[in-house]
């Protein structure tokens, strides 16, 4: 990743900036990072999991955004954009272009983020108190990874395959099919085959 400023911003800067920006920016500790576009299957696979959770979550009191909304990580100092991200949390009615307390984040891989989504980025959500689930989703394969905090803390992975049939967002007490959240989408093309044994592909 490379700044696309080589000079430090306070998060106010970056905040001002990024309201005048025609491109959007990750802000990750002073430092902005612009953004690059989304793929055809990238974009589909969150279009359709924000249709199934608009649905699921009307009339909860939670509320659901896509893409262009930050989640700002105070521990950390950043601020990300999630492709698919639920509060529940009262207290981010109170800002309007980030929210500090969401309960469920989803990003959709791509092979130039797939490293940091699952490195840096997960390291900076972890420190988010609410967080109860991260989710990313497979754009070469029909395989979606949900980690989830524990009781104790601790995160733990469940991965669900087409063997699986069906997904579980524990979070949000929601399970859909694969099927549905894959509808019109053509995989990308893998460098790697996939494993039948791998034995993490057990859902």
């Amino acid at each position: 990743m490379v700044a696309s400023l080589p000079v430090p911003l306070s998060p106010d800067d970056y905040l001002h900036l990024e309201a005048e920006s025609r491109i959007k920016h990750e802000y990750i500790d002073g430092y902005a990072y612009a953004m690059a576009g989304a793929t055809d299957a990238h974009v589909t696979i969150a279009g359709n999991l924000f249709a199934m959770l608009r649905n699921h979550l009307r009339g909860s009191g939670c509320r659901l955004y896509i893409s262009d909304m930050k989640a700002r990580v105070e521990a950390r100092n950043c601020y990300y954009y999630p492709d698919v991200m639920v509060t529940c949390d009262p207290r981010d009615a109170e800002t309007d272009t980030y929210k500090r307390f969401p309960k469920l984040i989803v990003e959709v891989l791509s092979a130039s983020t797939e490293a940091f989504d699952r490195g840096d980025k997960f390291i900076s959500y972890q420190a988010l108190d609410t967080l109860e689930e991260y989710v990313v989703i497979n754009t070469r394969h029909q395989r979606v990874e949900c980690f989830r905090r524990g009781a104790d803390g601790q995160w733990l992975l469940q991965y669900y395959v087409p063997s699986a049939a069906r997904f579980e967002l524990q979070s949000l007490q929601f399970s859909a099919t694969l099927t549905a959240l894959y509808e019109d989408v053509v995989l990308e093309a893998s460098e790697e085959p996939e494993s039948a044994d791998d034995p993490r592909e057990r859902g």
